[in-house]
């Protein structure tokens, strides 16, 4: 899309610069040059009214030079050398079709080289473009897929975690209850032996006799 629109603005200004090129011939013209018009070829005369008699013709869009004018005919010199009258009408103030269409298919085709040119840079462009528009989505999705298995991991590693705490949590218990345990069972036993030592019969002292 964006290669129409510039060949279409391209094409506009090749348009615009043959328009230009026109209008600077036309007034880059001397006033003593004119052109047989591009309708037909025109019978010229030996003089300037309708009575003297056609001594040839001009060729539509030929060159001529305008020598003078009286009445409605301009005598003018072709490019052979001779001078000859002919009709003011049939002759015109810019160049013909026939001079300009060469210069122009020149133009043209030059503008149209270079129209090529830049399509085909355009298109490398775009295609450098899209490589590295894939390059990078390539990277993306590489990135993405090492980030699921990070977080993988970390959700592994979180569930190890937990379990750990939880046989933290269950050891610690045991080892109170193991304390609980040993503590009472110091307690009992210190008070058993205070219920059995006060009724333990006691050994009489002997006396000492003197014979």
């Amino acid at each position: 899309m964006h290669v129409n629109k510039i060949r279409f603005r391209y094409y506009a200004a090749a348009a615009g610069v043959l328009l230009s090129v026109a209008s600077i011939n036309a007034n880059a013209q001397s006033d003593n040059q004119a052109w047989v018009t591009d309708e037909l070829s025109t019978y010229v005369r030996s003089g300037p009214t309708d009575g003297y008699r056609i001594i040839g013709t001009l060729n539509a869009g030929e060159q001529v030079d305008v020598l003078e004018t009286s009445g409605n005919y301009t005598r003018v010199r072709n490019s052979e050398g001779n001078a000859v009258w002919v009709l003011s009408d049939e002759l015109q103030q810019t160049p013909s079709a026939v001079e300009q269409l060469p210069a122009l298919e020149a133009q043209v085709e030059e503008l149209t080289t270079e129209l090529d040119g830049i399509n085909e840079a355009w298109e490398q462009r775009v295609s450098s473009m899209t490589e590295t528009l894939e390059v990078r989505e390539q990277r993306i999705a590489e990135l993405e897929a090492s980030n699921q298995e990070l977080d993988s991991q970390a959700e592994e590693s979180r569930q190890q975690v937990r379990g750990l705490q939880a046989r933290l949590e269950t050891q610690e218990e045991d080892l109170l209850l193991r304390y609980f345990m040993y503590g009472g069972g110091v307690a009992g036993a210190g008070l058993l032996v205070g219920l059995i030592v006060p009724h333990l019969p006691r050994r009489r002292k002997k006396r000492d006799r003197w014979f």
